[in-house]
């Protein structure tokens, strides 16, 4: 399985924006289109307040470059980002990584 650590930084002031567009739209979205949802997290001890960080699944590279260009095209994601960016963007920047596990890691 391929994982992919996505670390968002909200725009100033969007972060509850972000979160319920991703709560009430996105991971919904994202399972459409083969992107399996593993885990969101929010910094309460430091860090960032203004980051989600989140990991999601893939069978392989092949699997997750279509489901991402899937998503990208879709519909109903387009008609969501305009909606939740009708007061300007709700996200500054993106990092993503493409994890790999240690030989002693357990596997999740």
């Amino acid at each position: 399985m391929i994982h992919e650590l996505r670390i968002y930084t909200a725009s100033p002031g969007r972060m509850g924006d972000l979160l319920a567009r991703f709560r009430d739209h996105t991971m919904a979205i994202f399972e459409r289109h083969g992107i399996r949802n593993i885990v969101y997290w929010t910094n309460s001890i430091g860090g960032r307040s203004d980051e989600l960080w989140y990991v999601v699944g893939f069978d392989s590279m092949a699997q997750r470059d279509e489901a991402w260009n899937s998503f990208r095209n879709d519909p109903e994601w387009q008609q969501v980002r305009r909606d939740t960016e009708a007061d300007g963007p709700i996200v500054d920047r993106i990092e993503n990584r493409i994890l790999e596990p240690t030989q002693w890691s357990p596997q999740p």
